[in-house]
């Protein structure tokens, strides 16, 4: 069976290529867990320094969750380390750079997000499109996005799924680095042979700093935020059925708000 996810390394580098441009890279819970095994090697494997999380092909980064998958109703979707083994993972200390090639929808944006430096190709398109399935940003976009654009900005985005191109992204402050289309991953490698000449454990250090004092709230709410009353009603409710439905099935979903 062809690998969800392809890891390879250059040098002290680790590439991880979601693996599925037939379905715009999104992810379904087979490969949510096989990408949580692999960031657990790289991790814990001393060699190497810096990860890139890119996308297969040149039309997406990642749509974000497969909505097609067939989900058990006691089945865990995401591992504890939210999405794509990264979203909600916190003790990481080595860099992780996201190179966007194409659309970065929903948990795939919300990849992104969770990464400490993002290179976009100048086709790529970012969005948290979750609220047009009945669903919310759940794999942390609420709470990273308001974080890097502001309250107003992020609220703007988040509830009328705005989609923003890779020169508006930099501009509002969410990408490092713009790249002709094409070139995300060597944009990105470009990046990290920079990070590579500091040193790894400085850079560890700065790095753990940083998640401390910025991403306490993340940490906190990240997990809490899942039994918020508003959280679990929406997840109980019928549009939280119909939207996904309605996707799959290339059709206005019927809301009922109830």
């Amino acid at each position: 069976m062809t690998e969800r996810i392809r890891v390879d390394r250059q040098g002290r580098i680790t590439i991880f290529t979601i693996n599925r441009p037939e379905a715009m890279n999104a992810l379904d819970r087979a490969g949510h867990f096989e990408m949580a095994g692999k960031i657990d090697a790289f991790a814990a494997d001393p060699e190497q320094w810096i990860a890139i999380v890119t996308g297969a092909g040149e039309r997406a980064f990642s749509a974000g969750a497969d909505l097609k998958q067939p989900v058990g109703p006691d089945e865990e979707v995401v591992p504890p380390t939210g999405f794509a083994g990264l979203t909600a993972r916190f003790d990481l200390n080595k860099p992780v750079i996201a190179a966007v090639n194409g659309i970065a929808f929903g948990g795939g944006f919300e990849l992104a997000l969770a990464a400490d430096m993002i290179v976009a190709s100048a086709n790529a398109k970012f969005a948290l499109t979750e609220v047009r399935v009945g669903l919310a940003a759940m794999g942390g976009g609420l709470l990273r996005l308001q974080a890097h654009i502001g309250p107003k900005r992020a609220a703007e985005m988040i509830m009328t799924a705005k989609r923003i191109d890779a020169e508006e992204a930099l501009a509002l402050g969410l990408v490092n680095r713009m790249v002709p289309a094409g070139h995300a991953l060597e944009g990105a490698l470009a990046l990290a042979q920079e990070l590579l000449a500091s040193g790894p454990l400085a850079i560890r250090a700065s790095k753990a700093v940083m998640t401390r004092a910025l991403d306490g709230a993340v940490r906190a709410a990240m997990h809490a935020h899942l039994g918020w009353p508003e959280i679990v009603a929406m997840m109980q409710s019928e549009d939280a059925k119909e939207g996904p439905r309605a996707f799959v099935e290339k059709r206005q979903p019927n809301w009922k708000a109830v």
